[in-house]
């Protein structure tokens, strides 16, 4: 794609990265079959080729005249799911080029009040695990007012509230803080695991399946005190800033364990963190005082079925005729690249895995895009479950708590995280809701120990 970016624009660091990536778009439109919001609307402008088009006229065009509410729309819509990354031919680099675009839109664009309430809340609730299960246990008093809220032109805060789970955890994580679970096998590995902000609210039991897994099999889990949200929520609203202050914050967190020297890797088990984590080294490029550490915090990131799938975790004590519909979270198998250890990994412990149709197109959750785009979010959600339906299965297993939270209320059979399924396996016990198929399992005797013995704070 030929650019016309005056000189003086390219002194700036963000257009001349724009720029880059925008030379190597060749037009050839194969992201288009691959891009939801074009399966589901069917105009150029929702597509990766179009919105290229669009950031590239709103660019060059500079800061003055702002930017239209036409390109705003269009943008906002994109889900960033970047299944066009994984189709495009030509390596054009939408995920950094999108991130820009939104950055400049929340600079250089005013919104209106509604919107700007509405993303301000969600920005100072989301990543704040007090402040969001506060907000989740007066969700249930807002409830029977939705159609009024839909009626009055709220359809936002209408599917926000919908979203709310029927039943919200009344713990926290059996390894809530910080401390480390130590290992009484051989130890084998030292990790950091990141704890996250949504998910130890909604299903605090990932972190507690993924502690004892680590653990049962000789690795050193550390929760890091002062951790916590990724940044990933904020980012994809545009508030650049605001997503870096929390990439510093999770870096001085861990950095203390990581230049002892001993951590062979940071694990997240929501993927959509995972992929943010693993950018940090290109957010925080430039600045003089993070640039080193976050590369560094980046090269040391794992999913938890990728570390996982490097690391023998040898037969599983537990063995089921349980069928499993592995749903590939976009932010895996797109953002990160990990397509089969998931699968790989249940296959070995011992559960049959279904394929979803359709695996590559994303199911709507996208962070808050439920929030803000809820038609096409339920578009795309419906259009998900029914291909899950089809595969027949007893559970669904997903790496992202963000999936689990779209498509668990639209399902008669649980949706649970993968980690959850192999701490099972592995010796654990029988994920929330699974219970009633626990008869399928041949279990054999529990370890000796607990992983609950091992906790030291």
């Amino acid at each position: 794609m030929q650019t016309n970016f005056a000189p003086e624009q390219l002194q700036d660091p963000r257009i001349a990265e724009a720029d880059r990536i925008l030379k190597r778009c060749v037009h050839c439109g194969l992201c288009t079959a691959v891009c939801p919001t074009y399966l589901v609307l069917g105009d150029e402008r929702d597509s990766p080729r179009g919105r290229i088009y669009l950031i590239k006229d709103m660019l060059e065009r500079g800061r003055d005249p702002a930017p239209t509410t036409q390109v705003r729309h269009h943008i906002d819509r994109c889900l960033t799911c970047l299944s066009c990354m994984t189709t495009c031919p030509s390596g054009v680099d939408y995920m950094h080029l999108v991130d820009i675009a939104r950055a400049e839109l929340e600079e250089r664009t005013t919104r209106s009040f509604k919107e700007r309430a509405l993303r301000n809340l969600l920005a100072s609730v989301i990543p704040y695990p007090r402040r969001f299960r506060l907000a989740l246990r007066a969700a249930p008093l807002a409830r029977p007012f939705i159609p009024l809220l839909e009626r009055a032109g709220l359809k936002e805060v209408a599917a926000m509230l919908a979203l709310v789970p029927s039943s919200i955890a009344t713990r926290d994580a059996r390894f809530s803080g910080a401390g480390t679970a130590v290992t009484h096998s051989e130890r084998r590995a030292r990790v950091i695991l990141m704890t996250g902000c949504v998910q130890q609210v909604l299903r605090p039991d990932i972190n507690d399946s993924t502690i004892r897994l680590l653990a049962r099999r000789g690795v050193d889990v550390t929760v890091a005190n002062g951790a916590g949200c990724c940044g990933g929520v904020v980012q994809h609203m545009g508030k650049e800033g605001e997503a870096v202050a929390f990439a510093r914050r999770n870096i001085d967190a861990w950095w203390k364990e990581i230049d002892r020297g001993e951590i062979d890797a940071i694990i997240i088990n929501a993927s959509g963190c995972g992929t943010t984590v693993k950018d940090y080294g290109h957010l925080l490029r430039d600045d003089p005082d993070y640039a080193d550490r976050a590369a560094a915090v980046s090269r040391l990131a794992r999913d938890v079925s990728e570390f996982l799938q490097d690391y023998a975790l040898g037969a599983p004590e537990r063995w089921s005729s349980i069928r499993v519909a592995y749903h590939s979270a976009c932010s895996l198998q797109h953002g990160q690249r990990i397509h089969d250890e998931p699968r790989a990994l249940l296959k070995q412990a011992g559960f049959g895995v279904a394929d979803v149709p359709e695996s590559h197109i994303c199911c709507g959750s996208a962070g808050t895009y439920n929030i803000l785009q809820p038609e096409i979010a339920g578009q795309l959600r419906k259009r998900k479950i029914d291909n899950i339906r089809s595969t027949r299965a007893d559970v669904v297993a997903a790496g992202n708590i963000g999936c689990i939270a779209q498509l668990g209320p639209g399902l008669d059979i649980p949706v649970v995280h993968t980690v959850e399924l192999l701490d099972w396996a592995y010796g654990g016990p029988v994920p929330a809701g699974l219970e009633h198929l626990d008869a399928f399992v041949t279990d054999v005797p529990k370890p000796k120990r607990a992983v609950e013995d091992f906790i030291e704070t």
